[in-house]
């Protein structure tokens, strides 16, 4: 796989973090991170998505279960801010280097401020976008956390 895979892929590989990769058929439409929970067969609460927001003009990322949505307010108090929005699908594509449906928190071209929500760490592994629709990676909670310097609260509802 040396050289294939997506940059998540590789900086798992290359830090030497254990994982497995999950390929699925992604729908086409709607929640990928659901699509992809229901593929795998993976409870909805595992499987996390990653979204991007401005931050008082800054891009953040923050990765909640797909169960859930993200809490905005919550988002911007963990993050040390006023008010947070959702970012442009653009924006967040133009910053991270992955397409929407496909962002992973880890590997992106720019390393931007995350937050993972708390509920994440109760599992042994979860799963996040492995870098393009349709792969899911699982890690543990601890190695998501510390390759994305992330700040752990409750920032989804």
């Amino acid at each position: 796989m040396a050289g294939k895979g997506t940059p998540a892929t590789l900086l798992l590989s290359r830090e030497g973090v254990p994982h497995v990769l999950h390929p699925y058929e992604p729908g086409s439409t709607g929640s990928y991170g659901e699509a992809g929970a229901a593929a795998l067969g993976v409870e909805p609460t595992r499987m996390l998505k990653t979204l991007l927001a401005d931050l008082d003009d800054t891009l953040v990322c923050a990765v909640v279960p797909v169960a859930g949505s993200l809490d905005l307010k919550a988002l911007a108090a963990a993050l040390g801010g006023k008010k947070a929005v959702m970012a442009e699908p653009a924006a967040a594509q133009r910053s991270t280097g992955y397409v929407v449906g496909g962002i992973s928190p880890l590997g992106q071209k720019t390393r931007l401020r995350t937050a993972v929500d708390a509920a994440a760490l109760s599992y042994e592994t979860v799963h996040v976008s492995g870098g393009r629709r349709g792969l899911s990676v699982e890690l543990a909670p601890g190695d998501l956390v510390r390759l994305t310097g992330a700040v752990v609260a409750d920032v989804a509802r």
